[in-house]
């Protein structure tokens, strides 16, 4: 009661969510009678902090920060750009298409959002989509960036769980592409009533611009198409010379993948393995990172991988704490109590987590209830690797859901659009995010 309430307390009062987790363990070492002494706290941090697997979230953090100011998610785009700019609503093909690339090397969706919609959301507004549109199409891709490896809510969930993030980031790859093809499918769908070119009409879909398709050369994004599916596919020729341009960035998931089940390195060595990669793509071969920019890149992330250790090493004794009272083992016995159909307990995390994803940042909801969750779902005969897979893909849809929606922020911050306007548009995402998430589930 004590734990919970006073985390309860502390995160409507908006303090940090790693000092939620630390200041309610302490609280319970302190004031309640029969609890492990105070000295619990210092020796899971130590013990928290003292990871090897761990190491791999700060590297890929820099890595994905090499990466993308690199210029890698710029080439990805143009690669996605000649593989289906000659198809009708193509902005919104090469919108996932790029996500899904940029996903592999970035692993965080909040990234691939920034990277995709800075160059994506421009161009769509050019051709014609509504801004609101054209963000919320980029933030419910971005959510890819956790599914596909190297995602670093995998890493999270693998070092808490003790389970493989090698088998935990092959099992990602299907539910990212299945996502993908779903957001391509769905936008097409939503993109049918654009005017073709030439045809000076304003759309009635809600989906697109105030002004008509115009052909030429988008400068935000480098892309050249009519969006109207009249110009023809791109030749053999300019694929391969795209290719060739994005070649550097296309290899990246091929080396850390290759290299963890080729028994080359693990996936912690594998993020040392992309700095390196980025440091010198982005530096001597596509030169669009100078020395000078190195600390700079550095220092940002660094906040970032700060901010989320801090989280890991408090949330260390919060999870102690909850298995000494036998928390799990209570919830469980709870849930048979309320059903004893396996399918209607995974309906009842499923719901939960979909809560708590509207309202808690995705790793710190990981770190906290794959602990509690974890031994209930052992329980009734899921394995460890596919709930990860679960877990992750249910709280990734928090990234597009109000009042937390980090997607949702960072698509707003880049179109100017407010995140009511987008989260309307978000809609019809939601809810084949929904029905995707059971499908995976069960």
């Amino acid at each position: 009661t004590v734990l919970f309430s006073s985390l309860a307390a502390l995160l409507i009062f908006g303090a940090p969510i790693a000092l939620c987790l630390g200041i309610s363990s302490i609280a319970v070492l302190l004031f309640v009678e029969g609890s492990p002494p105070l000295n619990l706290m210092a020796r899971s941090v130590v013990t928290g902090a003292d990871s090897f697997p761990l190491i791999a979230v700060p590297l890929f953090i820099l890595a994905g920060d090499l990466m993308q100011q690199g210029g890698l998610s710029k080439r990805l785009i143009d690669f996605a750009a000649s593989l289906v700019g000659h198809i009708k609503a193509s902005l919104c093909y090469i919108n996932v298409l790029a996500s899904v690339f940029f996903s592999a090397i970035s692993g965080s969706a909040p990234a691939t959002v920034a990277a995709i919609g800075s160059n994506l959301i421009p161009a769509m507004r050019k051709q014609g989509y509504k801004t609101e549109y054209s963000a919320a199409l980029t933030a419910a891709s971005g959510i890819i960036g956790v599914m596909i490896p190297p995602s670093i809510p995998f890493i999270i969930y693998g070092v808490t769980a003790e389970a493989s993030i090698g088998k935990l980031f092959l099992a990602g790859v299907i539910p990212g592409i299945i996502f993908g093809i779903f957001f391509m499918a769905l936008s097409r769908y939503l993109s049918r009533n654009i005017p073709v070119q030439g045809d000076a009409t304003k759309a009635d879909s809600g989906t697109a611009g105030e002004s008509s398709i115009t052909e030429g050369k988008v400068a935000e994004s480098n892309l050249s198409e009519s969006d109207a599916g009249n110009s023809k596919p791109a030749s053999g020729k300019d694929v391969k010379t795209e290719l060739r341009n994005s070649i550097w960035a296309l290899i990246v998931p091929v080396i850390i993948l290759g290299g963890i089940y080729g028994g080359i390195f693990t996936p912690t060595e594998a993020g040392a393995v992309a700095v390196v990669y980025a440091m010198v793509i982005g530096v001597f071969v596509y030169k669009d990172i100078t020395l000078k920019d190195l600390p700079r890149i550095f220092a940002k992330s660094s906040l970032t991988s700060g901010s989320i250790l801090v989280l890991i090493i408090f949330a260390t004794t919060f999870g102690r704490l909850i298995t000494l009272e036998r928390i799990p083992t209570e919830l469980a016995g709870w849930l048979v109590t309320v059903s004893e159909n396996p399918i209607m307990v995974l309906l009842l995390i499923n719901l939960m987590l979909l809560i708590v994803g509207m309202f808690m940042e995705t790793i710190s909801s990981i770190i906290i209830l794959t602990p509690i969750l974890l031994p209930v779902a052992k329980s009734f005969g899921v394995d460890p690797i596919m709930f990860g897979v679960i877990i992750t893909v249910n709280l990734a849809i928090g990234f597009c859901t109000p009042p937390l929606g980090v997607n949702i922020f960072v698509a707003s911050q880049i179109s100017g659009v407010g995140i009511e306007k987008i989260s309307k548009e978000l809609l019809p995402f939601l809810a084949g995010m929904l029905v995707l998430l059971l499908l995976i589930t069960f």
